[in-house]
């Protein structure tokens, strides 16, 4: 496989964009969704939910911003609007009239996704020379596999 290296960030190839564009718009609307899972939890395991909803919300607040910067950072152009995030994920907002067990088991599924997705940019980014992308991609990727994990554990019997 030959890799040509972007010699400036104007070069950079639009897959690896447009590949961080859809991992950012995927964690933006993940934040929300745990964010309204905080603010609407309820039952025995409220603490414990309530708790982890909001960790997995103030990661993924930081993490929009470094999907962002990196995007910048690639010389492109990031569109913040909302209805643009919505477009570009295949995460689907929730307005959080769920069970506590169904929320979980949304947010478990919504973390694979964005593992895959992550997953996929950090192949896009190293097929483009773009090894911080890549390096990025596969730490994020490793984190929302934990929250999957951290999330599917409270669904075992």
């Amino acid at each position: 496989m030959t890799v040509k290296l972007a010699s400036s960030p104007e070069e950079s190839p639009a897959p690896v964009v447009e590949s961080l564009a859809r991992a950012m718009s995927e964690t933006s609307i993940e934040t929300a969704k745990a964010q309204t899972y905080h603010w609407n939890v309820t039952g025995m395991a409220f603490g414990p939910l309530h708790d982890l909803f909001q960790q997995i919300y103030e990661d993924h607040f930081e993490a929009q911003d470094t999907l962002a910067e990196r995007i910048k950072a690639l010389g492109a152009h990031v569109d913040g609007r909302l209805q643009a995030r919505l477009e570009t994920s295949t995460i689907d907002e929730c307005d959080g009239r769920l069970s506590a067990r169904a929320m979980v088991k949304t947010l478990a599924a919504d973390q694979k996704t964005l593992s895959e997705t992550l997953l996929y940019l950090a192949r896009v980014a190293e097929e483009h020379g773009d090894y911080v992308t890549n390096d990025m991609a596969i730490e994020r990727a490793h984190l929302h596999d934990k929250f999957a994990w951290i999330l599917n554990a409270h669904l075992s019997e």
